[in-house]
């Protein structure tokens, strides 16, 4: 039988922990290790971890970063194939065996993923992503022009010999490490992908996602390592300006809904300058201002 390691980053989550490690534990197709790696947190983590004794294995470590925390799991992970399980998120019961499948019927695979159901800090359903791609997708992963991956960072299971030869996760990035790490996978293999939402991704105030400059500055080193790679199997030079046009599309729109003027008309131009077709997009903000106003305008209006 394929075995599992589950390696768990974690860092000041200790309010969500449990619920991780125990959809870790109580999956159809028991793990053959859940490695949890602490980053230095400061919070309860230590002494909830303690309460799972030899059911876990617990690293901890000096803060430097989820990527550094998955790289030390990797390191020290003994089974066939590893999966990734972030410390607020939570697997449905049966996710480790169905990726298992795919892997089976097509040993070529590099990588396989699953979708998403989106919930907030309390549990509650928020949406659910089953939009996910398989085949060669890494040219589609550049474009930027949808999600490949609903959520890679608890979604993927990967062969531990490959994600030994993808060299890990690059700990440079402030976020998008997972991004960057399914890239260079599927830059050189193809994917499965099994649609439905066997991971429940927490979108909370703490998370790192919701910070724009973090992840400007991690897909910027993203496209830089793509494009700069001499590998023939690398991307085609005719989608460089397109990926750092919609790049700068997608962070003009993140500062305007934050109501960030300034970086918005910023990006939106740099956005622009790299591929002028875009102008069509931004064509349309007066309309979705007009929008907001009256949307904030009938918010405003006391009922009669």
């Amino acid at each position: 039988m394929n075995t599992v390691s589950v390696i768990m980053p974690t860092f000041n989550h200790a309010r969500y922990l449990r619920a991780a490690i125990d959809s870790a534990l109580a999956q159809t197709h028991p793990p053959h290790e859940v490695i949890v790696v602490d980053d230095g947190s400061t919070d309860a983590t230590p002494a909830i971890l303690s309460e799972y004794g030899d059911r876990i294995r617990a690293m901890r470590q000096p803060n430097a970063g989820v990527a550094a925390a998955r790289n030390a799991g990797l390191a020290t992970a003994s089974g066939d194939y590893v999966a990734f399980l972030d410390s607020d998120d939570v697997w449905a019961p049966d996710k480790l065996e169905r990726q298992l499948a795919l892997f089976a019927a097509n040993p070529a695979l590099g990588l396989v993923h699953c979708g998403v159901e989106r919930m907030d800090a309390n549990g509650s359903r928020l949406s659910v992503s089953l939009d996910g791609l398989d085949g060669w997708v890494a040219e589609e992963m550049l474009r930027l022009d949808r999600d490949v991956f609903s959520g890679p960072g608890s979604c993927t299971m990967v062969p531990k010999r490959i994600a030994d030869e993808a060299g890990g996760f690059d700990p440079r990035l402030p976020v998008s490490e997972d991004w960057d790490f399914c890239y260079r996978v599927a830059a050189r293999y193809p994917v499965g992908y099994v649609p439905a939402p066997l991971v429940r991704y927490r979108i909370h105030p703490a998370g790192i996602h919701l910070n724009i400059g973090r992840m400007e500055r991690g897909m910027a080193l993203v496209l830089e390592k793509a494009f700069a790679s001499g590998d023939p199997a690398g991307p085609r030079p005719r989608l460089r300006r397109h990926a750092y046009g919609r790049l700068h599309r997608i962070l003009a729109g993140c500062y305007f809904e934050r109501r960030e003027g300034r970086a918005f008309a910023a990006h939106a131009l740099k956005s622009v300058r790299y591929d002028v077709r875009n102008i069509r997009y931004f064509a349309g903000y007066p309309w979705r201002i007009a929008a907001r106003a009256l949307s904030t305008r009938a918010r405003a209006t006391p009922e009669t």
